[in-house]
Formats: structure tokens, C-alpha cells, sequence
């Protein structure tokens, strides 16, 4: 392994590590790795790109991602029978949550399309 690796995940735990502690002492409902993501996001933009260290590191997690999934698949083989008896409350709730989602992907990128629109209208007509 190379130095640049492990200084890129030492890294990432301090700021998960940061964010569970934080997410804790203030009883946040965010769970902490969110929180300490999004004290990682705000470094990020405040420095203004991302480190070398930082860079080989998520590279190398992100190339094993899809073993995360293997857990997942083995629930769903371990609980195949109880899916498979309850598959009409499971369809409905996907298929009502990807509805929801749809709608307020759709409405959310209308309002923020005039309000965009309406800014540029304003420039161009001075």
C-alpha cells in the first residue's frame, strides 16, 4: 500500500470519526459518517479541490463499492420467504416512493428553472 492511500483513509475515518462525535454531543438526528461527509464536503470547497492523498484513496474504495452490495443480496436470499409473503405491501411502497420522487424531482426543477429563467430575463432586458 502507499503512503498516499493510507494518509487518504486515515483521512476519511478522522472525518467520519469527527462526524460521529459531533453528530453525538449535539444529538443530531444526522447520523455521524453523513455529518462528518458533509464537514469533508465544506473542507473540500473551502480548499478548493481535492488532495492527491484523498484522491488515491477514494479511488481505491470506490473500485471494491460493489462488494458493499453483497450484504444486501444476502438479506434478501435469507429473506426470501417473508418477501415473498408480503410482496404487495414491498411493491407498493416502491412503487409509491419512486411516484413521490418523480413529482417532487419534476416540481423542484421547474421552480428552480424560473427562477433561473426569471434572473436571466432580468439581465438581458437591461
Amino acid at each position: 500500500m502507499s503512503p498516499d492511500f493510507l494518509t487518504g483513509v486515515t483521512i476519511l475515518l478522522v472525518y467520519q470519526l469527527v462526524g460521529e462525535v459531533s453528530s453525538r454531543l449535539l444529538h443530531l438526528s444526522v447520523p455521524g459518517p453523513v455529518f462528518g461527509m458533509l464537514l469533508l464536503f465544506c473542507t473540500l470547497l473551502w480548499r478548493g479541490g481535492l488532495e492527491k492523498t484523498l484522491d488515491t484513496a477514494s479511488s481505491a474504495l470506490l473500485s471494491y463499492l460493489s462488494l458493499l452490495f453483497v450484504p444486501a443480496g444476502v438479506g434478501v436470499i435469507v429473506h426470501f420467504g417473508r418477501i415473498g409473503g408480503e410482496w404487495l405491501p414491498i411493491s407498493a411502497a416502491l412503487l409509491l416512493s419512486a411516484v413521490i420522487t418523480l413529482a417532487a424531482t419534476a416540481l423542484i426543477m421547474q421552480g428552480v428553472s424560473r427562477l433561473l429563467g426569471h434572473k436571466e430575463d432580468e439581465t438581458h432586458g437591461q
